[in-house]
């Protein structure tokens, strides 16, 4: 069932799953064409009976068509949409029009779409058939006889028959009609099976569902960004139909992304991680900081709003959600689609969602499909079983998730076992879906009960890998387990390891641990509702029932306890206490937070004076004692986390930790030294990143053998290590920002493992030459490490090195000349280094894809003639050595990005076209006159950064798939090259401060082309984003309608809007800048009727381009197909439409002085492409006249705003020099065909 969240229904538009679906391209698996009166009621309804239990989609025409005049057109398209056609060729088929009319449409499209024909030769020989004879031959003699037939037809009706009659296909022949069927079914299954994509029990039923959500709610031609919402209780599908929506369609989008388990995660983590999960899924960005949940607003608001995504929320019951990672539709780019899932319609409708599908129970062939799957493996039920599967359907009410869990738990059971199983349910009243689940529960092992519990409470959405070591801690055969719980289906695994369970099944297991003491929550194995822990450790009420608590604290609360609290927990196993919105970054110890967000959220004013020795998890995050209680054994530990504690010493001496494999107390400040680990030879993880006050490393450091992971991040005071580590299972060893840090230790025996050294803002001058020993090192990071001054010819030994970053090792002024040797390097960061030169050896890097260079000054300089300043600009032949550098740039094949800026080069030779796979060149900030005429080449080119190139006077052809190109700043750029045939146009163009450019009008000055392309270009092809920025105090005529301020009004008749000619609205500014500042930012709304805004992008203008100076005009597009979901509702053919565009502003001294804009339709496209070269003025007529505007209209055209000009803004009296460009543009546009 469909609901429809707002007053008009879902469009029907025939735009379906066919266009925007990665699946086949047929609605039906087989059409059924056959003779009623011969096959009806026998075996044409039991080969249709039998392919839909099989699960395949039939067509049938039910309908008596010869009662009808005319052949139904719906029937003609179902043949179409049909992968398979069977025809059941009997005795009286030939003798109806209407049969004769369906075999020629099957094999039209047996021919035109690959329709696969299946004859049943049904009584009838296949060689009368082909032939026409026998009882064939006297129906067509009567077909030739009837006025109402024309021969035409009946020669293409013999044709059809002759095709079919050679096909290969069942006689039915004295052959009971069962077998052939059996036969039927058996060729269409199996090649269904062997062809559909993801053929999944699991999916039953869902194909009608996923259909109708892409034909009426999220299909591609349905236009603009839509907000759906799929509603229903819980095991309904609503996650596995958003799955296999995503599963098909997901990449059709520029970018996607499926968020989880929103209800849960909220809980857990916060807001703030759901965002920063959003974020990181869509840039593929894996770090992304934000710190609270306005900021995260503003970033997916500022990130997306031009991207077309594809993001599904599962499970939403907060609005706040919604508000948080989709708040309006404005945030997305066009085309985009937002799903969200939840069991609460009404939230959705409350945050704004278009449309809500409703999700269905399945039918009773669906149903019995679903249980078939899970209790005998197969898609129907054993002939005995029948009657009491019916029953357990009856149960169920067609519930797939209590389908699934039933069916898995009487999967291998005998006939007596279901009979009592059913028995059970009738007996115990179906009142709630947690009952059905439990009788899963019920079946397993003590082991089996445990983990679905800790799961249901502590570890739903961990990864299995993760938290394995605890679990085993906790007794369980796990891996044995986990099976039986995913067999049974209560339990799934994702692709990333991540446990799941269903909602109701995790209610399950929280409401059996209720069960266990219904009044007193001390009396429980397991406590996570917060009220209840509090309680308990409140009124000291715990007992030795309780086994694992989990306290998520409300940020602004603070509790204080006594230091008997958890005194009579004797058997508590697993302690996690923690600020309710941690985000997960700083969870896994990867971001740093202000100490009085989680600090002392649980006080002991007395100290802490017992906790249970059976604790395998101790979380305590904000633990502000200094140490742990004097008579806690620690043997039992597995992990032990306490992000933000007072901890000053961990414990005294050698103890037997023989379990310990973790330890994390990132952010604890009063942390001097580290403990003896002699005693635990297991740990595999050591993570100690900002604790600040920590100097001392324990000499039993270097004996842990099995060290996966050491993180020492931020420790300011660590001043040295080990003299020698031999650390054989090392991954990871992070000593970014020890800032005293001046000696690395020596390398001893194998350490082939460490995959990441982060050495980074260190004070080390040198590495030792044992690092030769790190075979499989892939990254090696020295960001500014001030004291290096060389790197030892040992790097050049790790063969696996892919990143190498020196980036802001400004003592460091060469290389080692075998760095070549590294052939599998991928990314070289030299940025800010005082090297001179590159070694020759470079050029044997041939995978290297990243190379920076910038502000590398010392490579253009000392030794160099000042008319050779830069190896580029060297002749092979140069007999200086850096002279080199230019065969070895030719030589990097793979490169795809280059950063040469702040070098102060000078010339630039046609090396550069040579870098084929160059995708971004950054030359900011040289001294070069001009690019080479080789750039055209680089043909896979998308960026180009030429600014505050101030020397810069020409640039050549520049590839034609160049996506930005930003020339802010370039004070002496006069020319671009330009041709007839020259169709250069990228999205972004950024020409701030670029004076001498618009001062250098000439009619072949090709920016007038860029001018006059922005308007048709952008016009034809909407969905890319374009915007254009110039010099310019001026507003062109060509834009209708102009106003000084930050916004102009437009009145259109809506019956023109709604003419399927307009097109969209293109908009611009004027603005100029008081005060330079870090941030300004400059933004349009467009709104229709003064309700239901369209929102551009936010642009950063100070960050994207540099300090501003004199007037800018910022020229934007905006085309309908973005602006009709804001403004369906306010359009009415019959009426005036008042169209308002504003700009918006944010920080201090930016001014938007006027602004303008123009409703475009198809006509003004032609009539700019068709414009005469050299007209004295090139104002297009608009294709609506004087005539349809309304009355005030009429008296507020262009002229309006002219007379209210304050003296200082007054236009000047010379001809517009943008309006020059556009006319002077079309001397290149005769015959240009960019709409076509």
């Amino acid at each position: 069932m469909a609901t429809q969240a707002t007053s008009s229904s879902p469009s029907s538009t025939s735009s379906s799953a066919s266009s925007f679906s990665s699946c086949p391209q047929w609605k039906y698996h087989v059409f059924l064409s056959f003779c009623g009166v011969d096959t009806r009621k026998n075996f044409t309804d039991h080969l249709y009976t039998a392919l839909k239990q099989k699960g395949i989609i039939t067509f049938r025409d039910d309908e008596k068509l010869e009662r009808g005049k005319y052949i139904s057109q719906e029937l003609l398209k179902a043949i179409e949409e049909s992968k398979y056609a069977i025809i059941v060729l009997s005795t009286n088929y030939a003798s109806s029009r209407w049969c004769l009319i369906e075999l020629a449409k099957v094999v039209k499209c047996k021919k035109e779409t690959g329709v696969t024909v299946l004859p049943v030769f049904y009584h009838v020989d296949p060689s009368d058939v082909r032939n026409q004879n026998g009882i064939l031959a006297e129906a067509f003699a009567k077909h030739e006889k009837d006025t109402r037939i024309n021969t035409e037809d009946v020669q293409a009706w013999k044709a059809a028959l002759k095709d079919v009659g050679e096909i290969s296909g069942w006689h039915l022949h004295d052959r009971h009609e069962s077998i052939i069927i059996q036969k039927i079914i058996g060729r269409i299954f199996s090649e269904l099976y062997h062809k559909l994509p993801c053929v999944s029990e699991d999916l039953v039923g869902m194909d009608s569902c996923v259909e109708e959500m892409l034909d009426s709610y999220i299909g591609e031609g349905l236009g603009g960004v839509r907000f759906v919402g799929i509603c229903g209780m819980g095991g309904m599908g609503k996650t596995t139909l958003a799955h296999e929506i995503y599963r098909r369609i997901s990449g059709n989008f520029e970018a996607r992304s499926f968020i989880a388990n929103i209800r849960e995660e909220t809980k857990n983590k916060g807001l703030v991680s759901l965002q920063k999960q959003l974020l990181s899924k869509i840039l593929m960005e894996s770090e992304i900081n934000i710190w609270d949940v306005c900021e995260g607003i503003n970033v997916i608001r500022n990130t997306l709003c031009n991207k077309n995504v594809f993001i599904i929320l599962d499970d939403v019951d907060g609005d706040g959600q919604l508000e948080a990672l989709a708040g309006k539709h404005d945030w997305f780019g066009p085309g985009s689609r937002i799903i969200a899932t939840s069991r609460d319609s009404h939230l959705l409708i409350r945050c704004g969602v278009d449309y809500i599908y409703t999700a269905k129970e399945l039918n009773n062939d669906d149903a019995l499909q679903l249980f078939s799957w899970k209790a005998f493996h197969k898609p129907h039920p054993e002939e005995n079983y029948v009657n009491l599967s019916k029953g357990f359907l009856n149960y169920a009410k067609g519930l797939p998730l209590a389908l699934k869990v039933l069916g898995s738990s009487l999967f291998a059971k005998k006939l007596k076992e279901w009979e009592s199983a059913l028995y059970k349910l009738k007996k115990e009243p179906n009142r709630n879906i947690l009952d059905i689940l439990q009788i899963s529960f019920d079946g397993l092992t003590n082991s089996e009960k445990g983990l679905f519990l800790d799961i249901a409470c502590f570890f739903k959405g961990e990864n299995k890998d993760c938290i394995r070591d605890i679990l085993e801690s906790f007794c369980y055969s796990l891996d044995y387990d986990i099976g039986v719980l995913m067999d049974k289906s209560l339990i799934t695994i994702d692709e990333h390891g991540t446990l799941w369970m269903h909602d109701l099944l995790q209610d399950t297991g929280q409401e059996i641990v209720r069960r266990e003491s219904p009044k007193e929550p001390g009396e429980r194995s397991r406590l996570w509702i917060y009220d209840d822990v509090i309680h308990v450790l409140k009124n000291n009420s715990g007992t030795k029932v309780v086994e694992g608590i989990m306290l998520n604290i409300p940020i602004q609360k603070v509790e204080h306890l006594m230091a008997e609290a958890f005194s009579k927990m004797k058997n508590l196993r697993l302690l996690k206490i923690s600020s309710e919105k941690l985000p997960k970054d700083f969870i896994n110890g990867t971001m740093q937070l202000p100490e009085d967000l989680i600090r002392g959220k649980v006080q002991l004013p007395q100290g802490l004076s017992y906790l249970s020795n059976e604790l395998s998890l101790l979380e305590w995050h904000g633990y502000h004692l200094k140490c742990l209680p004097t008579n806690f054994q620690l043997n039992k530990l597995v992990e032990l986390r306490m992000h933000c504690s007072g901890i000053k010493q961990l414990w005294n001496g050698n103890l037997n930790l023989d379990k310990l494999r973790l330890i994390d107390l990132s952010d604890s400040q009063n942390l001097i030294e580290m403990p003896d680990f002699s005693g635990a030879p297991k740990l595999k993880q050591l993570i100690f990143r900002h604790c600040t006050r920590l100097y001392k490393i324990h000499a039993s450091l270097g004996d842990l053998k099995q060290l996966i992971r050491l993180d020492l991040n931020g420790c300011k005071c660590l001043e040295s290590l080990p003299q020698k580590i031999s650390l054989e299972a090392l991954e990871i060893f992070d000593l970014g920002g020890c800032s005293r840090l001046k000696k690395f230790p020596k390398i001893v025996g194998n350490m082939s493992c460490l995959s990441k050294l982060c050495l980074s803002e260190t004070a080390i001058k040198d590495l030792p030459l044992s690092v030769e020993h790190l075979t499989g090192l892939i990254e090696l990071d020295l960001r500014d490490c001030k004291s290096l001054s060389s790197l030892s010819n040992a790097c050049c030994c790790l063969m696996s090195l892919k990143i190498l970053t020196l980036f802001g090792c400004s003592k460091l002024d060469e290389l080692p000349e075998n760095l070549g040797n590294i052939e599998g390097l991928e990314e070289l960061d030299l940025s800010g280094t005082a090297i001179t030169g590159l070694p020759l050896s470079i050029v044997h890097l041939k995978n290297l894809k990243i190379l920076s260079l910038r502000g590398c000054v010392g490579l253009s300089s000392k030794s160099f003639n000042k008319h050779l300043s830069f190896p580029l600009m060297q002749r092979k032949r140069s007999p200086d050595p850096m002279g080199m550098l230019e065969c070895c740039l030719q030589g990097l094949w793979s490169l795809t990005q280059l950063n040469l800026s702040y070098c102060n080069i000078r010339m630039i030779t046609d090396v550069l076209g040579s870098l084929s796979s160059l995708k971004e060149l950054n030359l900011i900030g040289n001294n070069f006159i001009c690019l080479p005429e080789s750039i055209i080449q680089l043909s896979n080119l998308e960026g180009l950064y030429l600014g505050n190139c101030t020397q810069l006077q020409t640039l050549p052809k520049l590839p034609l798939n160049l996506y930005l190109i930003d020339a802010t700043g370039c004070t002496s750029l006069e020319t671009f090259s330009s041709s007839p045939e020259y169709d250069f146009w990228p999205n972004k163009i950024c020409l701030f401060n670029c004076f001498k450019l618009i001062d250098n009008q000439g009619k072949g000055n090709p920016l007038s082309t860029i001018l006059r392309h922005y308007i048709i270009k952008t016009c034809c092809n909407p969905d890319r984003l374009r915007f254009l920025t110039i010099p310019e105090s001026e507003i062109p005529n060509w834009f209708r309608h102009q106003k000084v301020g930050t916004s102009v009004n437009l009145q259109v008749p809506s019956h023109l809007l709604l003419s399927g000619k307009f097109m969209g609205i293109a908009v611009c500014a004027v603005y100029i800048f008081s005060q330079q500042i870090y941030r300004h930012w400059l933004c349009c709304y467009v709104k229709a009727n003064r309700d239901h805004a369209f929102r551009g992008l936010w642009h950063d203008l100070l960050d994207e381009f540099g300090n501003i100076e004199l007037y800018h005009l910022w020229l934007e597009y905006f085309p309908y197909k973005d602006l009709e979901h804001h403004w369906k509702k306010e359009l009415d053919a019959n009426e005036f439409t008042q169209i308002e565009v504003t700009f918006k502003t944010c920080g201090p001294g930016l001014e938007v002085t006027k602004c303008g804009a123009r409703l475009i339709f198809e006509q003004d496209i032609e009539d700019l492409k068709q414009t005469k070269p050299g007209s004295s003025s090139c104002t297009i007529n608009p294709y609506y006249e004087d005539d349809d505007l309304g009355d005030s209209e009429k008296d507020t055209k262009i002229k309006e705003s002219r007379d209210d000009e304050p003296p200082h803004l007054k236009w000047t009296e010379h001809p517009n020099l943008i309006e020059n460009w556009i006319g002077n543009s079309c001397i290149q546009g005769q015959g240009d065909s960019d709409c076509e």
